[in-house]
């Protein structure tokens, strides 16, 4: 992971979604950011929130 800050459209890039599919998936998860850039910290925590999620989606479905 980054020790920079990143833009939103930067971390929806690094997930492979778009910048709007990302922040439902904030909203979903209860994940509040503030304005302007995303540093590491709240980046670690979205990464680990969202990634996991989606792996558990995928054993459900499989």
């Amino acid at each position: 992971m980054s020790e920079k800050a990143k833009t939103r459209q930067q971390i929806a890039d690094e997930l492979g979604v778009s910048k709007t599919t990302l922040w439902r998936l904030l909203k979903r998860m209860e994940i509040e950011l503030p304005n302007g850039l995303v540093y590491p910290k709240k980046q670690q925590e979205i990464y680990e929130k969202i990634v996991g999620h989606q792996e558990q989606e995928e054993k459900e479905t499989n």
